[in-house]
């Protein structure tokens, strides 16, 4: 069996809720829960699947300073990680309201990372059915991971996740 990580932050907020939304349709014997406050890139040396779980690119990266959350503090790690031989996947939460313009940017700038690092990912998904104006997230027209909205969309989210682990499913081993 692969052994499968979702590496997700910040926790105990919606971005952690997702992740066990997803950690109980894979099986929780299957998958091992990694808070990103808490990881190095060492960690990706024990996984074979890595799903990485983030929230919405915050005001701080607008403004050009240095984050202090979670992935602000984690992301560095990102382009340390070895990723030969691993599949990985994103899922990012956002704001298509508030944020339409820039709606689950955060998606594209770890996507990018990862794939600086030699990442392939996994798990794209179509832009139909999602409303908004412009995302950094977008790779050849195709989401670079699966995008949730928790602030108005929230009763898409079950579907959404169903439907991305039927797509992982034809690459991933759960």
């Amino acid at each position: 069996m692969k052994r499968t990580a979702i590496f997700f932050g910040p926790e105990k907020g919606s971005v952690n809720r997702v992740a066990d939304m997803i950690r109980d349709l894979i099986g929780a014997d299957k998958v091992e829960m990694v808070p990103v406050k808490k990881a190095t890139a060492a960690d990706f040396d024990r996984f074979d699947q890595i799903i990485f779980g983030i929230s919405t690119v915050g005001k701080e990266t607008w403004d050009g300073k240095p984050a202090k959350t979670d992935w602000g503090i984690f992301l560095p790690e990102v382009s340390k990680g070895n990723y030969t031989g691993k599949k990985v996947a994103i899922f990012g939460l956002g704001d298509h309201i508030t944020y339409a313009a820039s709606f689950v940017d955060f998606i594209g700038l770890l996507a990018g990372e990862l794939q600086k690092a030699g990442a392939r990912i996994y798990g794209q998904v179509s832009t139909e059915g999602y409303e908004f104006e412009d995302s950094e997230a977008l790779i050849d027209g195709l989401f670079a991971g699966l995008p949730l909205d928790e602030d108005f969309e929230p009763e898409k989210t079950p579907e959404r996740i169903k439907n991305w682990m039927a797509l992982l499913q034809r690459d991933f081993i759960f």
